[in-house]
């Protein structure tokens, strides 16, 4: 994956960069030593390295707001980075810019129950958001695989989903408001304690911007009631094909459950020997929850077991308790970590109609045969969120390089069946050659156009989200306009 050469100018100047930082900073919110900067060279697709200039963790708004003045001043670009969790290279530092990191981030600003939000700074991690307000009655709903480690700084640069939002959505449907510093240092107030704010929809448009236009340190979150009761049900089928189809059944049913959950054999075996969760033997899983009332849950339960047998499941089995329960969403939620246990791996998150997902596993399959390589299926089925996990050897001369290739000929399949490139973990770095493969030139100028306003000489995330070309020959030209 190509980056863009470092600027020898600014490489030069790093004493001098570092000294300033440190001047508007305390001690050890700037790190510097090379060794040190090491644990800022990747997120969670570590087969892309590069050790940044140097690293900032502001504990403040307002520290965040100097560090981003100074480094607009000297015209060093800045990464901004959650947790480091993202899967498509979001935070992927180049040589000659600053991780600005919001890891001491993380107090809880406002509760307010009546109006059913929270308000937090954004190194806040998503599943301790529930755990502010839980032992009142409430929880957070969007819950990425990654909810223990992931920020709620990367969820709303990727508007993360997770296995709920088939129910209660992604990010962006439960997120009100922002505070957000540009990349001048210029501090602004998106939405807040309220449905929806007056004129553009600007908060709508920085959700999901992957780190492009400012960075967000406070948020302002909806929070929910906990429901009276949930209950999942495990359906074994003999195909992933005939497990695709039951799913576009349930959603042409008209229920609506608040989680489908698939995974294939390789990820049933991988996860049930990590978690003990007590998965069939089959070829393909789905994990069917719903919630509500004691009622409710049988009815719902009832029409989907309904749906199920007429597909011939392997097994069909209903959660007895809440032990039982929380067994089989632990296997689930372990699947990514699981596998990497087994093998080294690139999470793939194509989002494709629900009704094509039996032909979209059969010709994944297909591909995977084709190159050589074993794909894993584990993805949010309800709204057709694939995560295939492509497998690898990456002490394999080549292996890297196929993968890749596999990986965008999966990709471009889901925009041909009419999806798009990514769900929820982001373009970054991974997807963003494919840009052209979605849009056209006349809307990734669009795109570009609105990156012009909110930082005129691109020094947010570089070489992310636009194809590298396009985007470096418009970063010379916002520089030479400046």
């Amino acid at each position: 994956m190509q980056m863009p050469d470092p600027d020898a100018a600014i490489l030069s100047r790093k004493d001098a960069i570092v000294e300033r930082l440190q001047e508007i900073l305390p001690p050890q919110a700037v790190i510097s030593d090379p060794a040190e900067t090491r644990a800022y060279e990747c997120d969670a697709l570590t087969a892309y390295k590069c050790a940044p200039l140097a690293a900032v963790l502001p504990a403040t708004t307002e520290e965040v707001a100097a560090v981003l003045k100074l480094c607009h001043a000297e015209g060093v670009p800045v990464v901004p980075r959650g947790a480091g969790t993202s899967l498509a290279g979001g935070s992927l530092p180049t040589a000659d810019s600053i991780i600005l990191g919001v890891s001491r981030m993380t107090e809880v600003l406002e509760t307010d129950y009546d109006n059913r939000l929270i308000r937090l700074q954004t190194g806040r991690t998503n599943l301790s958001v529930t755990g502010a307000v839980e032992e009142d009655g409430f929880f957070y709903a969007p819950d990425p695989s990654s909810q223990l480690a992931c920020a709620i700084s990367g969820n709303i640069a990727m508007n993360s989903g997770g296995a709920h939002c088939l129910k209660y959505g992604v990010t962006t449907n439960n997120l009100l408001g922002v505070t957000m510093v540009l990349m001048d240092g210029t501090v602004v107030e998106l939405g807040g304690a309220h449905l929806d704010a007056g004129g553009l929809d600007l908060l709508g448009l920085v959700c999901g911007s992957e780190g492009q236009l400012g960075v967000v340190t406070e948020a302002t979150l909806r929070i929910l009631p906990k429901p009276e009761g949930a209950r999942p049900v495990l359906m074994g089928f003999a195909s992933s094909e005939v497990a695709g189809a039951c799913v576009s059944d349930i959603i042409k049913a008209g229920v609506l459950p608040v989680a489908i959950e698939f995974m294939d054999r390789p990820c049933i075996r991988a996860c049930e020997s990590f978690a003990k969760a007590g998965y069939p033997d089959c070829e393909a899983l789905l994990i069917v929850e719903v919630e509500g009332s004691d009622a409710e849950i049988d009815h719902q339960l009832g029409l989907i077991k309904d749906i199920a047998r007429s597909h011939d499941p392997v097994e069909l089995r209903e959660a007895q308790d809440a032990d039982e329960a929380g067994r089989i969403w632990l296997g689930r939620k372990s699947a990514f970590g699981a596998m990497g246990q087994i093998n080294d791996y690139m999470c793939l998150d194509g989002t494709i109609p629900v009704s094509e997902l039996p032909y979209v596993l059969r010709r994944t399959a297909e591909l995977a045969q084709q190159y050589g390589l074993e794909v894993a299926n584990v993805f949010h089925a309800g709204d057709g969120n694939m995560h295939p996990l492509i497998l690898f050897d990456a002490n394999k001369e080549g292996d890297l390089e196929k993968c890749e290739a596999l990986g965008a000929d999966i990709l471009r399949l889901c925009v041909e069946v009419g999806g798009c490139l990514t769900g929820e973990h982001g373009v970054g770095i991974e997807k963003r050659d494919l840009m052209g493969d979605q849009y056209a030139a006349a809307d990734l100028e669009c795109q570009m156009a609105v990156k012009d306003v909110f930082d005129p000489a691109w020094l947010l995330n570089p070489a992310k989200v636009f194809p590298l070309a396009v985007s470096e020959a418009r970063r010379g030209q916002r520089l030479a306009a400046e």
